[in-house]
Order: C-alpha cells, then structure tokens, then sequence
C-alpha cells in the first residue's frame, strides 16, 4: 500500500462507519417514533439497546478511523469492542421481536 493509499483508506473506513451508525440512528428515531406513540411502558427496551448500538458504532468508527491514519500498520480490531458490537445489534434484534 503506498503513503497515498493509507489516508484513502483510513478515510473510505471512517465513512463506511458513519454511514453505518446514521443508518442506526435513523432506525433508532423510528423506534423512538413506534414507543411514543405506543405509550412508552417495554416499547423503550428496543430505543436503548439501539442507542447503545448507535454510541457504540460512533466509537468504533472513530478509534478505527484514527488507528488506519497512523503511519505504522494498524493492529487488528480488538475483540471484545467487536464482541460487543455483535451483542448489541442481537439484543436489539431480540428485543424488538419480544416487544412486538
């Protein structure tokens, strides 16, 4: 990869994550939408594990973002950030159909 190519990458990382948690965000908002107006009560168990999900995504994106702009090759993503990420969008997921 030449020095060119590192901050591409590194740029092309970082908006595949944003687009990534406004995706979420948006999903969260309509979740948000669905629990106002079913009178909050277990509705709001899926807005928070989507918020977590939203906060999580932003933080990943960005330590990723900035450990590709570094000069020396980037270590891999640590697992448990990427365990928890996984634990959220189930939770989530699990969540919505339970409170269907």
């Amino acid at each position: 990869m030449s020095s060119g190519d590192h901050g591409a990458q590194a740029e092309r990382t970082g908006l595949a994550w944003r687009r990534t948690a406004l995706a979420a965000t948006a999903c969260t908002l309509l979740l948000l939408h669905t629990a106002a107006r079913r009178g909050w009560g277990t509705t709001v168990v899926p807005v928070v594990f989507a918020g977590a999900m939203v906060i999580t995504f932003v933080a990943i994106g960005s330590i990723r973002e900035r450990a590709l702009r570094r000069a020396e090759t980037p270590k891999p993503l640590n697992p448990i950030l990427a365990v928890t990420t996984a634990a959220l969008v189930v939770a989530t997921a699990v969540a919505l159909v339970a409170v269907r």
